[in-house]
């Protein structure tokens, strides 16, 4: 019993000790390091962007440079380029510039003023939003890049591909050659415009030198008219590919297919899905596929210039689809949507945040990255978003954006991959991760510009960076290209 006692005691010392160094050693350890606070930031509020910030110099621009940007837009009303336009710069995440400037609707001269509120088609500035959508639905494992498009489509399984010779459409007896494609389009392709689709948008006329019957169907057939996106389907399944799948970059209606395949994948309408994942977790509620009666006297007309009356003047609607005060109009993820300047900078900032706001990841850093770097290889873009031209050197195209691999190539101010897109009515954007600086312009301008008139988006970016070379606590745009991605 002694023994036992004596062997129970050393135990319990032996515990005790062995606590007491325990203890101490907790007592000696560091403390875990608390929990950084989360900053908040501007754009974590639903009204922003509202105004400029008061000091924008403290952000690296200048207030010489900021104001001669300024004078440039007004000019471009005063010179009658546009009724009018709202523009926004910001940067690391704050505003630096947001101006409206001219007439939103009525007479060019003497009509509604234009404010920061008012409403804009977008038409192809539609295309990143659907691209996002898609990049969701890539991220739940529905679709992968190299994918044929038929695994999700399966009314394109019969497309055929129009025959060229010497840049011409071969034809017999008014219709032109058909052979198969040499493989079916991919999912990175119609998100690439590499798939081969037609678009309808120019060289319907058979007596001209581009015409490409293709096109001329896509017309004829009123695709982009349709009542809906099952009924648009049906049409470009029985229409030709312009260009065998891969082998050449060319505009279509690839993202209008996109718009199809989220309505398919998710079981939700197009513009449902839209809503409830991207535009009102962003807080973008004025965009929407249609203008509410409540919102009518926000939108902007559209104007072009009329050579013989040397003045602007507002277009007509057009007859062959519904407009867009509309609520049955096709729900085109190609280029369908209504925003205003504060939405889609919301967007925007997301983008440039690497998929969150506010709290809200809408897409992972890894999806930005995927959309934002080229995956045409060698071949060349040849439009951005707003009209055709000769090529654009030192520029790719990633998945609904275009990217700028080389700016110096074009000679353009813009750090090493910043993307961008625009709208037919002469919206445009870009987005400069390596300065952490984005741009917005509105406008609604088709069908003719006033001879030598703004280029909008060039001189726009001239502008902006001159603000930021000036500064010379700022880098310019060849050194921020060299500097890690900013942490968001």
């Amino acid at each position: 019993m002694s023994i036992h006692r004596s062997m129970l005691g050393s135990r319990l010392l032996m515990a005790a000790a062995s606590f007491a160094v325990l203890a101490a050693c907790s007592e000696s350890k560091p403390a875990a390091p608390a929990e950084p606070a989360v900053v908040a930031k501007a754009y974590d509020d639903a009204a922003w962007p509202s105004a400029a910030i008061a000091d924008p110099t403290t952000i690296g621009f200048t207030a010489e440079g900021l104001a001669a940007l300024d004078a440039r837009m007004a000019k471009s009303v005063t010179d009658q380029d546009v009724a009018g336009m709202v523009y926004i710069l910001g940067k690391g995440g704050e505003i630096a510039a947001f101006n409206a400037h001219g007439v939103q609707s009525g007479d060019p001269k003497t009509g509604t003023p234009i404010t920061k509120d008012s409403l804009f088609r977008i038409y192809s500035m539609t295309k990143p939003i659907t691209g996002v959508a898609m990049m969701q639905l890539y991220e739940q494992g529905k679709w992968q890049l190299d994918d044929p498009v038929t695994k999700y489509a399966p009314e394109l399984a019969n497309l055929k591909v129009i025959t060229w010779k010497d840049g011409k459409p071969v034809m017999q007896g008014g219709k032109p050659v058909l052979v198969d494609p040499t493989s079916p389009p991919t999912m990175r392709q119609i998100m690439s415009h590499t798939a081969g689709f037609g678009y309808g948008l120019c060289c319907t006329d058979p007596k001209a030198a581009n015409y490409n019957p293709v096109d001329a169907q896509f017309v004829k057939d009123g695709v982009l008219s349709s009542a809906n996106l099952d009924e648009m389907m049906t049409k470009i399944a029985a229409i030709p590919l312009v260009y065998d799948p891969g082998t050449r970059w060319s505009y279509s209606a690839s993202v209008d297919i996109q718009g199809y395949i989220v309505q398919k994948l998710s079981g939700q309408k197009f513009g449902d899905y839209l809503k409830a994942n991207i535009l009102t977790p962003l807080g973008m509620n004025d965009t929407s596929f249609f203008v509410s009666e409540a919102n009518k006297p926000r939108f902007a007309d559209v104007y072009h210039w009329d050579k013989d009356k040397n003045a602007l003047v507002i277009n007509e609607e057009r007859p062959d689809r519904p407009g867009f005060t509309d609520p049955n109009r096709l729900e085109s993820g190609g280029g369908g949507l209504v925003s205003s300047t504060h939405d889609y900078a919301r967007f925007i900032q997301m983008m440039l945040n690497r998929g969150t706001l506010a709290g809200k990841t809408i897409i992972k850093p890894e999806s930005v990255a995927m959309m934002s770097e080229n995956h045409i290889g060698d071949l060349g873009i040849y439009s951005d978003g707003t009209a055709a031209n000769p090529g654009r050197p030192g520029q790719k195209f990633g998945l609904d954006f275009a990217v700028y691999v080389d700016p110096a190539a074009g000679q353009n101010p813009f750090g090493k991959g910043t993307y961008y897109w625009g709208g037919a009515a002469g919206t445009w954007f870009w987005i400069d991760p390596a300065n952490d600086l984005f741009f917005v312009g509105m406008i609604q301008s088709m069908g003719g510009a006033r001879p030598d008139g703004m280029n909008f988006r060039v001189e726009s970016a001239k502008l902006a960076y001159e603000a930021l070379k000036s500064n010379a606590s700022a880098a310019t745009p060849a050194e921020a290209t060299k500097q890690a991605e900013p942490a968001h």
